[in-house]
């Protein structure tokens, strides 16, 4: 979760600064995480039951842990600089097998390779190649080589029970039970690598760049966010050839409208206030301890609710639309309500426990807001499709609204700050480019 301190150039691996922001190869990066979400709502959207969103948020979990190990690596070292891109491109081609292999990491299909088995060779693979390269760059300090090896233990455990998962439910069970078993073992490995991320307390690394940290991870609920535009797109027809319509047209703009909502909330002022705090916190352990809550945990939630919501979505302009089935006369289906209106309840519990964490703050009218969609819920459920999206985005929308108007003070300090900062940031560059360029 950390980046490494005390590291010099080594092996054409330089680490990074205190100043260093995400650089456009870790976007690129992250390309392969855009296709990782989708591929998560679109293989729940084919099995829509309790058991296929278990698997669901395990499936994100993982690929999230993944996901923190290149924000950890870029904030070490610049990725951009030797040999780390080209680790870094056979990482990313790894990470997108083990995309790719989702649809058949809990069942194993005849007439292929053994998905659970590719799967968990594809994590493997992803964990330890970015745990090497920590290793060849504290390799030189005996200090930070042991505390690397502590680190390195969750990798190999957590593995171990993806490949147990993998090979020994075909052996014990079928059906619904070998499902239930590798479920499990895939629970136990996110066990080891959470949990064991909280006992470590990030031994021997600290955050170098706060920056950097702050703006990975809000580029990632940016990427999060991209996959409920994409819903809206290919939900109401483009892709499946069905008719557009003006109620096609309205449910678009209701989706916009909460997703737009969602962005304003966390990324109008919140987003700002997190780095902040992070800058200001200088002592290492309160930093670390700050990183890892605020961002490797608490982000977690915050990116499953958009994912969440996006599957709802996609549900339901994917039925509404479509005259064949269901139309928008009828209620939704009850799993694409809870995924719909659970997504953002979820979201909103993600931004109040990071405002409690980061600032010491409690977000009421976030509170209230949950507590207004868990009321909605069943009437909602009573309510036609396009009616039931109209009213989650108003709610949505008149929540935001409410938090802006709450938080006015704050949120001018914060901003102005951010603009300060930025100007001198500005002011600073051109100067270098004026007597270097």
């Amino acid at each position: 979760m950390e980046g490494t301190s005390g590291l010099r150039w080594s092996g054409g691996i330089r680490p990074g600064a205190p100043g260093s922001r995400a650089t456009r190869l870790e976007l690129f990066y992250d390309l392969v995480f855009v296709f990782a979400f989708l591929n998560v709502t679109t293989v729940t959207a084919d099995n829509p039951t309790p058991r296929g969103l278990a698997q669901c948020l395990v499936v994100l979990a993982l690929l999230w842990w993944c996901w923190t190990g290149f924000a950890a690596l870029g904030n070490a070292v610049r990725t951009d600089q030797g040999v780390v891109p080209l680790v870094g491109f056979a990482t990313m081609a790894a990470a997108f097998v083990l995309a790719v292999t989702m649809p058949h990491a809990f069942v194993d299909r005849a007439g292929g390779l053994p998905g659970p088995v590719v799967f968990a060779a594809c994590y493997l693979l992803v964990r330890a190649s970015q745990v090497a390269i920590f290793g060849w760059v504290s390799r030189g300090d005996r200090r930070l080589r042991r505390r690397w090896l502590v680190l390195a233990v969750p990798v190999l455990v957590s593995t171990a029970f993806i490949a147990a998962a993998a090979l020994v439910p075909p052996r014990v069970a079928s059906g619904r039970v070998e499902v239930g078993v590798r479920l499990a073992l895939w629970v136990a490995a996110l066990a080891v690598e959470y949990g064991l991320g909280l006992v470590l307390r990030g031994t021997g690394w600290t955050v170098v760049s706060a920056g950097h940290w702050a703006e990975r991870h809000a580029l990632i609920v940016l990427v999060a966010l991209g996959e409920s535009i994409i819903a809206l797109g290919v939900g109401p027809g483009f892709v499946a050839g069905l008719p557009l319509t003006w109620s096609v047209i309205v449910a678009a703009v209701f989706g916009i409208a909460a997703v737009a909502a969602l962005w304003w909330t966390y990324f109008d002022a919140l987003a700002l206030a997190l780095e902040q705090t992070l800058h200001r916190t200088r002592e290492r352990r309160a930093r670390i301890a700050l990183a890892r809550d605020v961002y490797t945990y608490l982000h977690l939630p915050l990116v499953a609710g958009i994912i969440l919501f996006a599957l709802g979505l996609k549900g339901v302009l994917k039925e509404g639309s479509d005259p064949a089935t269901r139309g928008w006369g009828v209620p939704l289906p009850g799993f694409d309500l809870l995924a719909l209106y659970g997504g953002v309840a979820l979201y909103l519990l993600a931004l109040i426990a990071l405002e409690r964490r980061a600032l010491g703050r409690t977000r009421w009218w976030s509170i209230a807001a949950v507590g207004l969609l868990i009321v909605l819920v069943p009437i909602a459920g009573d309510m036609p499709e396009l009616v039931a999206l109209g009213l989650l985005a108003l709610a949505t929308v008149a929540a935001t609204v409410a938090q802006r108007l709450v938080d006015a003070p704050l949120r001018g300090q914060v901003r102005h700050v951010a603009l300060e900062e930025q100007l001198a940031s500005e002011a600073e560059q051109t100067q270098w480019r004026g007597r270097h360029l």
